[in-house]
């Protein structure tokens, strides 16, 4: 095909003219690996862009819009809702991973500001010294999820029992329109601020911006709130013969606000993550154990735990419950580790050992090799959010979907693990997990130990592939019955549909204020 036939050459030409230090990314390759993220293929884009400031992202943004280009924001490419899948050819992909600077810290006044291609990890590291760390502190995936893409999709997970998601660390955001604006929220949006130290001055336009999916904006720099590192940290883990007391005590250790991490997983998962690592893994995750503690004895004393706990209750068919509690001194930290011992043996738990959240805790951020499943399977995760009164029946009505589909599920090879949790001290989260193997797209290629040449890539399993696609949308439908909320909406949850009318209007009218032509990541929240 000559330059002159190609259908996107003005856009191209476009881009180039207004690209300073961003990179433009063209090739089959490229625009095939920009096109898919961990579930789905979108439509093949035009192209993808990386831009390297918000000024350039402006240019960017513009001379899509300008030629009836949608824009689609990414940030570390992790998930696998649709969110940044293409709709359609005529698509540009922003990669916002080129903007990774940390802005400034500020231990004063308890805040850092961060360009929105910063991953967790990067900025877990860069507070330690200081003494600081996040409330929320990031995702499993925070080696490489980005501040903007958990914005955009609800990240949560550790620090997630105490203080929730992503969400709550927002004292301000920059963002980007679909009119090639800079959008500015929180207390920097008044002009004569000079410190953000208030979010909701006046009504909250940061929350607008926070799980949007990239409907509303791209995300180029956000100002998050900090703490100060607990003195003290402990952990704690328990077994459970039947899930509804599993539950129950998960549900109680979080309204009375007692741990950082609560979460359960059910038999198939703990003996997973049990006995999928390696003797280097388990080398390394002990060290970094003895590491952590203040004390030296005491660290040795966590490392022989673990080492000696291990694998040990692998095969016993128990949900285990896991907990990471934080306190100013050790006297507060045992106090709430007796706590929520009392209440795992009220709900007819039985001590574990602490491995898990301890290991957890230990490698914090670990390398992405959970991109694909220890013998390369793909795997797709689903979730919901209800009160906690309604946790059980959550559970209840989503697995019997499960069972209902349980020989197709083992003739496919099809495995299913749950994992549930508590955020802040008011939601219960489900999340079931489907395991298979297929064929890889090419996000699972970007996996450490697929890199290394470690894993080899299952062959094409389109059967068990549509079975997943089925059981999938029959759990979402189970999950928009009772009214669940999702953290990662993307093109996979009903979120305008789910709405009351007045809701839906008053979202689609801010959508068009904000992208008047529909261009700005369409489709994703059901909004065009």
């Amino acid at each position: 095909m000559t330059h002159s036939a190609d259908p996107h050459a003005p856009l191209l030409q476009s881009l180039r003219e207004r690209l300073s230090t961003g990179q433009l990314y063209t090739n089959d390759s490229e625009r095939a690996f920009y096109s898919a993220d961990l579930f789905t293929r979108g439509e093949r884009c035009a192209a993808a862009v990386a831009p390297a400031s918000t000024a350039e992202t402006q240019a960017l943004v513009g001379a899509c819009v300008e030629l009836g280009y949608a824009v689609v924001p990414r940030g570390g490419g992790l998930t696998y809702v649709g969110g940044y899948t293409p709709p359609g050819e005529r698509s540009v992909v922003f990669d916002m991973r080129q903007m990774n600077r940390i802005l400034s810290i500020c231990p004063e006044d308890m805040y850092v500001q961060v360009e929105a291609g910063v991953t967790w990890k990067q900025i877990h590291e860069a507070l330690a010294p200081h003494g600081l760390r996040l409330p929320f502190l990031g995702t499993f995936s925070g080696a490489g999820a980005t501040v903007g893409g958990g914005l955009s999709n609800g990240a949560l997970f550790f620090g997630s029992a105490r203080y929730g998601t992503a969400a709550e660390l927002v004292m301000g955001i920059e963002a980007v329109t679909a009119t090639g604006e800079r959008l500015l929220t929180g207390q920097m949006a008044v002009m004569k601020c000079g410190k953000p130290a208030y979010r909701t001055f006046g009504p909250d336009l940061s929350g607008l911006l926070v799980h949007d999916s990239g409907a509303l904006g791209i995300k180029t720099a956000a100002t998050l709130r900090v703490i100060h590192q607990p003195d003290c940290n402990g952990f704690a883990s328990f077994g459970f013969a039947h899930h509804a007391d599993a539950i129950a005590a998960l549900s109680e250790i979080g309204r009375r606000d007692l741990s950082e991490e609560a979460y359960v997983m059910d038999p198939q998962k703990t003996r997973d993550a049990l006995t999928t690592s390696g003797l280097a893994s388990d080398i390394r995750t002990l060290w970094r154990v003895i590491r952590e503690e203040t004390s030296l004895l005491r660290g040795l004393q966590a490392g022989l735990k673990l080492g000696l706990s291990g694998r040990r209750f692998a095969n016993q068919p128990l949900h285990s419950l896991h907990l990471t509690c934080s306190a100013r001194s050790r006297r507060g930290l045992q106090d709430d580790l007796a706590r929520v011992a009392a209440i795992a043996h009220s709900y007819n738990g039985i001590n574990l050992p602490d491995s898990i959240p301890r290991a957890a805790r230990a490698s914090l951020f670990p390398p992405l090799e959970g991109i694909v499943g220890p013998a390369g399977e793909r795997w797709v995760a689903l979730n919901a959010k209800v009160a906690h009164s309604d946790g059980v029946a959550l559970y209840d009505r989503a697995e019997a979907v499960i069972q209902r589909h349980a020989d197709q599920l083992q003739q496919h090879g099809i495995q299913v693990s749950r994992l549930l949790a508590v955020l802040s001290n008011h939601s219960f989260s489900y999340e079931p997990v489907l395991h298979w193997k297929d064929s890889w797209l090419p996000m699972h290629h970007q996996a450490p130990q697929v890199q290394q040449g470690h894993l080899k890539e299952p062959g094409d399993n389109p059967e068990a592939r549509a079975l997943a696609h089925q059981v999938r949308a029959e759990l979402i439908e189970v999950f928009s019955e009772m009214g669940a909320a999702s953290n990662q909406i993307g093109r996979t949850y009903p979120y305008l549909s789910a709405l009351h009318p007045e809701s839906g209007k008053l979202l689609r009218q801010l959508k068009r204020t904000l992208d008047p032509h529909g261009l700005m990541n369409p489709g994703v929240l059901e909004l065009y």
